[in-house]
């Protein structure tokens, strides 16, 4: 028997499998990105200004809160319904949100400590035809639940 010859040469891996590993985490950290953005209710139609813009520094403690109307399948506003605070897939009234409150404060003390209700900046996005006096009725209902710092958005308007 003739001993066959062995070729010794170097094999390029294949990077088939490789580069399909780095698409799917480019595509999870995508998506795990845009969950971020869950907190804001589409219902919630946010006034427009030349002057808003996103915060510089994202708040360590934040609390966000939709208060709008409930709309329709267009977008148009449900006449006869007053504005309400989309919280945990509810709508809440504002008299209502004190329990909501209390329980949000207790579970950030288990979390984080003593005091850091202090350092939780409550983020209203309210809607732009809710009156103004409505949103300084939840800014109160917040004071009351010891909730100091507060952050309205609006959306940029275009030039």
């Amino acid at each position: 028997m003739k001993p066959r010859k062995i070729e010794m040469g170097f094999q390029e891996p294949d990077m088939t499998p490789m580069i399909d590993i780095v698409f799917q985490l480019l595509t999870f950290f995508m998506i795990a990105i845009n969950f971020e953005n869950t907190k804001a209710d589409e219902r919630v139609k946010l006034p427009k200004d030349m002057l808003a813009k996103p915060p510089d520094v994202k708040p360590e403690h934040e609390l966000m809160l939709n208060f709008g109307y409930t709309r329709d399948k267009n977008g148009n506003r449900v006449p006869g319904i007053p504005p309400k605070v989309f919280y945990n897939e509810r709508l809440v009234e504002i008299e209502q949100l004190t329990a909501d409150l209390e329980q949000e404060k207790r579970v950030m003390e288990l979390i984080h400590g003593k005091n850091v209700v202090e350092k939780v900046t409550v983020t209203i996005r309210a809607d732009s035809e809710v009156p103004t006096g409505l949103v300084q009725q939840l800014i109160k209902k917040c004071q009351d639940n010891q909730f100091t710092k507060f952050s309205l958005r609006a959306t940029a308007e275009e030039k």
